[in-house]
């Protein structure tokens, strides 16, 4: 590019002395530029005409060439600095969890909607048939929405939320009754769990009890967030995710069918991630994708910590 660049300001000052004052080089180091030029494009491109250099032919075409593909790029370097949501068109692809996707998807879809309608957006739950890592490398994905226990080195990251476990189970389940649960009795339990979403990452449930030496009984999984309220509202079984997918399912779940109990003491928080790859890292388009995605995560984290437990509610009762 410095070659390129060089060559361009050559032909159109056509003074080798000023071209050097001008990129602050030696002579002979801009004199070494032209010969390489000149060996590249196999024309003498500046040539002597008595006092002065004059273009040949070759160097006229060349120089309104490279003046019309300088220009270009120096529009491009700017539209990525200066980017423009309202301006652009473009469609991204975003893979984010179900138990947070619930509740983050409808304002990220307001926000871009109001800030960027010419940018569309694919939201999709990942699938064990898709490997997130290649498909953040290859460009087909550009974000990921995560909560597995931590973030892939390989990929850039930062931490969007922290929250608690909780679990749901129909309202006259005996468990319902309890405040929260003990391990044991979470333990004694049956389970309903959703089909994991991708080999690349295990459950931050399941992945706590493993680290404890413990395994629970999942009496039955499914291949879809949405049919677990339906299942909790007609069986015994107990439903664990993060504590603001509970409270959602809880609120939105038909005739008063559901409560919410907190999970055992000795599971972590689960913590929400952002992901995307090296490749997009200065892109425009990604870079404020994303802010705008901290942006609700920031708003939604704000409320998640107004509000009190089911345990810090029945405590003050």
């Amino acid at each position: 590019m410095r070659l390129l660049h060089t060559t361009y300001l050559l032909l159109t000052e056509r003074n080798v002395s000023k071209v050097a004052v001008l990129l602050g080089l030696s002579q002979p180091s801009v004199s070494a530029s032209l010969k390489k030029a000149r060996e590249i494009f196999s024309d003498p491109l500046l040539v002597r005409s008595g006092q002065k250099l004059v273009l040949t032919e070759r160097g006229e075409e060349i120089a309104a060439s490279l003046g019309a593909m300088l220009e270009s790029l120096k529009n491009t370097i700017n539209r990525t600095n200066q980017f423009d949501p309202g301006a652009v068109q473009s469609r991204m692809r975003v893979a984010a969890v179900n138990c947070f996707g619930a509740f983050l998807i409808p304002p990220l879809a307001s926000s871009i909607r109001q800030k960027a309608p010419g940018i569309s957006v694919d939201f999709f739950a990942p699938s064990e048939k898709v490997d997130l890592i290649d498909e953040l490398g290859s460009g087909r994905v550009d974000l990921v929405i995560g909560n597995w226990p931590a973030p892939q080195q390989s990929l850039k990251s930062t931490t969007l939320l922290h929250c608690d476990i909780a679990c749901v189970v129909q309202k006259s389940n005996p468990l319902a009754r309890r405040g929260r649960l003990s391990l044991e009795t979470y333990l004694d339990a049956d389970h309903v769990s959703p089909t994991p979403g991708s080999s690349a990452f295990y459950s931050p449930i399941d992945g706590r009890l493993s680290q404890l030496g413990l395994k629970r009984r999942i009496a039955m999984s499914v291949p879809e967030y949405a049919l677990i309220p339906a299942i909790l509202a007609e069986t015994d079984l107990v439903f664990t995710t993060a504590r603001p997918y509970a409270e959602y399912i809880v609120e939105h779940a038909p005739a008063n069918q559901l409560q919410l109990v907190e999970a055992p003491r000795e599971f972590d928080q689960m913590n929400l991630y952002l992901l995307w790859h090296e490749r997009a890292h200065a892109s425009g388009a990604n870079q404020w994708l994303r802010s705008v995605v901290r942006s609700v995560a920031r708003r939604f984290d704000q409320t998640l910590h107004a509000v009190p437990t089911t345990s810090e509610l029945l405590a003050a009762s």
